[in-house]
């Protein structure tokens, strides 16, 4: 935990309820061992989407689903919402959900990795939720940049890595020094980068708020 466990509870027990169907993907994925967006990131958010109320969003690491379902319970429902996942049976019960759960149809899943298919992406976004494997984000980058409109917003989840982004790489696992190495990289280009505005919030596992300045 990043922040105080009683902390963290407290504010997740004040938190509305999600509707019946959302909590049982939830439920399941977290049975699954899936990795889904935390409680309290998910009400950020929310919360955020609640303010750009974004007409295009791009979703980078769908998994299965839930995150992309969550974000357009929060939307209008003519916004349109790309998710890209590599992962077969992910893919598999993502799609499910959607055919299922996205009333609007406005949800494309676009199977593949997220190198190849940015790269393929042309036309901009207005919000970009950043919640794939996090050695890659570093990679992703340029094509974010490309693809985020002036003004746009990107948030970029689990980027402090339950706290060891603060230690020294002997100190972690041998197995995460590439993951260390590449996260630390990507957070100080997003604060020190002149294309963006970024704020890093100890939340979940920590995220980066960024607003994309032209």
């Amino acid at each position: 935990m990043i922040v105080n466990e009683r902390i963290t509870d407290y504010i997740n027990s004040m938190n509305k309820e999600d509707a019946d169907w959302l909590f049982a993907i939830e439920t399941k994925a977290r049975e699954d061992n899936v990795p889904i967006i935390r409680k309290e990131t998910k009400e950020l958010l929310k919360t955020l989407l609640r303010i750009k109320q974004p007409k295009r969003i791009l979703e980078v690491g769908t998994a299965v689903g839930y995150s992309a379902l969550y974000m357009k319970e929060h939307v209008s429902p003519d916004t349109e919402l790309i998710t890209i996942e590599n992962y077969p049976p992910r893919i598999e019960e993502a799609s499910s959900n959607f055919q299922k759960w996205d009333k609007n149809k406005k949800i494309t899943l676009i199977p593949g990795d997220a190198a190849f298919v940015l790269k393929e992406l042309e036309e901009p976004f207005d919000f970009i939720f950043m919640d794939a494997a996090k050695g890659q984000y570093i990679h992703f980058l340029p094509d974010i940049i490309r693809l985020l409109k002036q003004g746009g917003i990107l948030l970029s989840d689990n980027v402090l890595q339950d706290g060891d982004i603060i230690e020294s790489r002997y100190a972690i696992k041998r197995r995460n020094h590439t993951i260390h190495s590449r996260m630390r990289e990507y957070l100080y280009v997003l604060k020190n980068s002149k294309e963006f505005t970024t704020s890093i919030i100890p939340i979940g596992d920590g995220v980066a708020l960024s607003v994309k300045e032209f």
